[in-house]
């Protein structure tokens, strides 16, 4: 006799073995794992998986994963801390240097249907994040920005919070930490915003480091939102240049360009965002430089009219672009 399958469980996700980074994992070469088949629905597409769970190491806390193998497969990260297998970094990071864009299902009905569809669209265990067609000056500051070696130290147990409020009686044989929390945007992270790489303050605190090493730093005057390239092939035309600069950071509208200021004598140009926060996230996706026609340009913040006004200097093109 067959017997009838349930189709509300069509696209249920089992494992034999987590998805996982290094420091996950722990430095305990004899790991023992629990396995629970349709523990827990997955953090970002709500469909039922296996939940693996596990103590890293001595002292640690115990881990578990948090959204399914296929998600993790079609970005490429760790079924539990959500970073880049391959850099150890937050995705909004990733996808900021190789200019790569995914656009995050709203409903749950549309998280279901993008999961399902997520499989057919990988070659094999490949994910759907594509280095290959990346740009050089991307892939430069990802080398740059990676971490190599596994930090332990995030396994660390969560803050005693019988310790914070002075009641804690346990001393020595607490398993948790008695130390003060820190308050800030670093501690309130969101799954769904950590996978789909947006308004992560983790990312945004390694891109704005990331930027003022490379002198990128914000400056001062807010009434500044120019950015200033160069320099340029003398083959580039304005619509290549357009066309270069927009591809390159997929996360930004091209609404929020106020104008592109191509000096082709000068072999440079001014990029005018409407605002300042859009400026901002430009600058950190051009810290390592930008790629115009197969050369790549440097970026460097704009000046204000005051500024420009003070230090009277010939002139590299049209006053007005200097600050929007």
């Amino acid at each position: 006799m067959a017997i009838k399958s349930d189709i509300n469980k069509a696209g249920w996700e089992q494992g034999d073995f987590p998805i996982l980074c290094e420091t996950c994992l722990g430095d305990n070469a004899f790991v023992r794992m629990s396995k629970q088949e349709y523990g827990r629905s997955c953090g970002t597409c709500t469909r039922p998986f296996t939940v693996f769970r596990w103590n890293p190491g001595s002292g640690m806390r115990f881990k578990s994963t948090v959204v399914c193998q296929t998600c993790a497969k079609s970005r490429n990260v760790c079924q539990t801390c959500l970073l880049d297998l391959e850099y150890n970094l937050p995705t909004q990071v990733r996808d900021t240097a190789l200019a790569t864009k995914i656009a995050a299902p709203s409903s749950d009905i549309n998280r279901e249907y993008y999961a399902q569809n997520i499989e057919a669209k990988m070659d094999g265990n490949r994910s759907l994040v594509d280095s290959g067609r990346s740009s050089s000056a991307g892939k430069e500051m990802l080398k740059q920005l990676a971490r190599t070696d596994p930090y332990y130290k995030r396994n660390r147990p969560h803050v005693c919070s019988f310790f914070v409020k002075g009641e804690c009686k346990r001393g020595a044989e607490c398993p948790y930490r008695h130390e003060k929390p820190t308050d800030n945007d670093l501690s309130n992270q969101n799954i769904r915003d950590r996978f789909y790489g947006r308004n992560d303050p983790v990312a945004r605190k390694i891109l704005g480091g990331f930027a003022s090493q490379q002198g990128l730093a914000p400056p001062e005057d807010q009434t500044i939102t120019s950015l200033f390239v160069t320099p340029l092939p003398s083959t580039t035309t304005e619509q290549s240049l357009r066309t270069a600069l927009l591809s390159s950071i997929p996360s930004i509208q091209p609404a929020s360009v106020k104008s592109i200021v191509h000096v082709e004598k000068n072999r440079c140009a001014f990029v005018n965002f409407k605002d300042r926060p859009t400026a901002e996230k430009a600058a950190e996706a051009w810290a390592a430089g930008v790629d115009v026609d197969g050369t790549r340009a440097n970026v460097r913040w704009g000046r204000s009219k005051t500024s420009a006004a003070r230090n009277a200097q010939p002139s590299t093109g049209p006053s007005e672009v200097l600050a929007s």
